[in-house]
């Protein structure tokens, strides 16, 4: 995560578009600093959102039901998307021609089609476009990057991802999320592009934008009871011309999970979880040592995406190439995920065009 701060800056005026996504908890349970303010909110179901107010003591009178009406009224410098995959789209078709930033919760969009139209406009007016993901704020995963591109473990040859848990359903996630994660047009998809978009965009992170040669893809709906229109366990193999990846996406973990395995050619990287990394250095045929690290949390403004959004905006940050909230990154995931889909949907290995 390479980047040049400047001094501090005035804090950012922030707006949300929706609260159906239970991930807007991380911005309204923020403990207040001084980077960003919150003076809008958009959200029709007015229970929703008194029941939100009621938890985070934010005011009724700054919810409006339209994303025009808000946008009007509160004068954002930039907006959050908190509602489902397909509404991104209509938030930067809002938000662009006035030049107002966005940041939206993984993954980019419902599909590729949608990804490059915001990608068209975020480009026409010039405003930032960002990404969160949970795991872009990992210390584990910013160390496993800094010792793999310091040549730790030799050349990468192997990674492996695991994200998911037992499934939104089993998880207990409220009805107005589970409406419409489970719905293949308004997320996409299901664990295929609710968790194989953290391991696409962390490979492609590690790959610094390269884009693989293939991608085969298996999915399977193993609790038909919970998750009737869409898969709910994923594998995505991808292809480099001297690596690959298995990403595996699932709502059947019998825990929640979000590991990381690098493999290179004399050693290996495991971020086991948020601030655990393990490196084991290989000795003889199947001997190794190996180091144990716990990680402090990441700096200001590392540490969180809302802060992180707002060092970018001020111009603090200056976003790296194929950095994991980066445009160019969540594109290419978008053409990954794309080629995904249509591998399991075919039952066999999509080739990308270079």
């Amino acid at each position: 995560m390479t980047a040049q701060i400047h001094g501090q800056s005035k804090p950012i005026r922030v707006a949300i578009a929706g609260l159906t996504h239970t991930h807007v908890h991380w911005i309204l349970g923020r403990e207040k600093q001084d980077d960003i303010i919150i003076v809008g909110i958009v959200e029709p179901n007015k229970e929703l959102a008194k029941r939100y107010s009621a938890q985070h003591g934010f005011p009724m009178n700054i919810v409006y039901n339209t994303l025009q009406e808000m946008l009007y009224a509160c004068k954002p410098e930039a907006v959050c998307a908190f509602g489902s995959i397909f509404q991104h789209l209509e938030v930067v078709e809002a938000c662009a021609p006035k030049g107002i930033h966005v940041m939206v919760e993984k993954p980019l969009a419902v599909s590729l089609e949608h990804a490059l139209k915001m990608q068209t406009l975020a480009e026409k007016h010039n405003i930032h476009l960002l990404t969160n993901y949970e795991t872009s704020w990992y210390p584990s995963n910013q160390k496993a990057f800094q010792f793999l591109h310091n040549d730790s473990i030799g050349e990468v040859r192997k990674v492996i991802v695991r994200d998911g848990h037992r499934g939104p359903k089993k998880i207990g996630i409220n009805e107005e999320f589970l409406e419409w994660l489970t719905d293949p047009v308004q997320n996409g998809g299901g664990a295929i592009i609710d968790f194989g978009c953290y391991g696409v965009n962390l490979m492609t992170w590690l790959m610094k934008g390269e884009k693989p040669l293939s991608v085969t893809a298996v999915t399977q709906q193993l609790q038909a009871e919970n998750n009737p229109k869409v898969d709910d366990e994923s594998v995505i193999i991808l292809t480099y011309e001297n690596a690959n990846a298995i990403i595996e996406g699932s709502w059947n973990w019998p825990m929640g999970r979000k590991d990381m395995e690098i493999y290179g050619l004399y050693g290996a990287i495991f971020a086991d979880n948020r601030n655990k990394l393990r490196i084991r250095m290989a000795e003889g045929y199947d001997g190794f040592r190996e180091s144990t690290f716990k990680l402090e949390e990441l700096p200001e403004p590392y540490h969180d995406p809302f802060a992180y959004f707002a060092a970018v905006i001020n111009k603090e940050i200056k976003l790296q190439p194929f950095d994991l909230s980066s445009l160019d990154n969540n594109i290419l995931v978008m053409e990954i995920l794309d080629a995904a889909l249509r591998s399991a949907a075919v039952g066999k290995t999509i080739h990308l065009s270079k």
